[in-house]
């Protein structure tokens, strides 16, 4: 059950549906990013979705292993997107890194989503574009 759920959840990430996304998290949702910071609640991811779409309309996620305890899953793959930039330059403002994702279902819903990942590549096309 829990796989269905995150299998739910990354299809709705890689459509960018954030009403879906919405609908599968658990109110008190936490969110860490792979700099630590944390947010909490799933009105505030559903702002902060929102806002990540508009900084990377294609961003997707791709699994290539899960493993799994009683208490999370993990899941190990990429992450890319091309950074929506005022210059545009598509194939200078993509990227796809390695990254991998911590989760915790509660009762059908995404309780805890953390993202271990080097964004440094990521940083960079953004201040590129400054």
């Amino acid at each position: 059950m829990d796989l269905k759920v995150i299998h739910s959840f990354l299809e709705s990430i890689n459509t960018a549906n954030i009403e879906r996304i919405y609908n599968l998290m658990t109110n008190d949702h936490e969110f860490i990013d792979s700099q630590g910071n944390i947010m909490i609640g799933n009105e505030n991811m559903k702002k902060g979705w929102t806002d990540y779409f508009s900084l990377f309309p294609d961003y997707k996620i791709e699994i290539t292993d899960v493993l799994q305890n009683d208490s999370f899953i993990v899941m190990l793959g990429f992450a890319s997107g091309t950074y929506n930039a005022k210059h545009k330059n598509d194939k200078q403002n993509h990227w796809r890194i390695p990254a991998s994702w911590k989760v915790i279902v509660v009762n059908g819903k995404i309780k805890l989503w953390q993202v271990y990942a080097d964004n440094s590549k990521v940083l960079d096309i953004i201040n590129k574009n400054k």
